[in-house]
């Protein structure tokens, strides 16, 4: 009897064995990844144990008989999400300290509204969902893609937009964390290039030669020429003069011009 329940996974009340013994291989391992993604201290680690939870989720829907629910879930979030997702790691920066300073104001009464609005969500769809089971038979009729559509866009439209609204949040919460404000106005570029030229700045007036010697040698381990004539040891990389790997530039010198010199010459 157990073997033709488990061979007929639409048995109602009823798991096939491998179904089960696929849950409870997965759905531990996908909750303990959800809750480390809450409390690991590295961006990138929850992260991968996000795309983790999304592919656990996936293998669940497609063992559920909604191959195209499963599909979508690997393509859309764990592909087209979570590069969003690191995009916007990218843009806040890995390191970024938490700061207990509110860059826009009441944003901190915004987000507790809307944490409360998103539980009253969650204990609305939670509730729905014991009010009784149509089973994949009847949600199937016509085909899976468009059972899908049709509980998407006439049941559960509004939970559909709610969700495609929270799929901006990430960004979002990238331009509030970016977000700072500036104590004085940015210098112009002409500002900017007085201050490299003045006397006293800590930054070069023009950038360093390139190393090598014009139409003669062009290797990174020989000084360029100043306009006199003499080597520039700052146009050698520290790496090469700290391991000894510098040419000498007698070779390639020009004869510079003695004082009192007829420049004709």
């Amino acid at each position: 009897m157990n073997l033709i329940v488990a061979a007929n996974p639409f048995s109602p009340g009823q798991t096939g064995t491998p179904e089960a013994v696929l849950f409870w291989i997965l759905a531990p391992l996908a909750v303990l990844a959800a809750v480390s993604m809450i409390f690991v201290k590295k961006a990138v680690h929850s992260a991968l144990l996000l795309a983790w939870v999304m592919i656990t989720l996936a293998i669940f829907y497609i063992a559920q008989d909604a191959p195209f629910l499963g599909i979508v879930q690997i393509v859309v979030y764990t592909g087209a999400v979570m590069m969003l997702f690191l995009f916007i790691l990218m843009l806040v920066g890995v390191d970024s300290s938490d700061s207990l300073v509110e860059t826009i104001k009441g944003q901190r009464v915004m987000a507790m509204i809307g944490a409360l609005g998103f539980a009253v969500l969650l204990i609305g769809a939670v509730g729905r969902s014991y009010t009784g089971f149509a089973g994949l038979t009847a949600a199937n009729t016509d085909g899976n893609v468009e059972g899908l559509a049709q509980l998407l866009f006439t049941r559960y439209v509004w939970a559909f937009e709610v969700v495609s609204a929270l799929l901006i949040t990430a960004a979002l919460g990238a331009m509030v964390l970016g977000h700072r404000e500036r104590s004085s106005e940015r210098p112009s570029q002409r500002e900017l290039s007085i201050l490299r030229f003045r006397p006293g700045s800590k930054l070069p007036g023009a950038p360093l030669p390139n190393p090598g010697v014009y139409a003669l040698h062009n290797a990174v381990d020989v000084p360029a020429l100043r306009p006199d004539g003499t080597p520039d040891p700052s146009s050698v990389p520290d790496v090469l003069k700290a391991r000894g790997d510098v040419l000498d530039t007698k070779a390639f010198e020009m004869h510079t011009i003695e004082e009192g010199e007829d420049e004709s010459k």
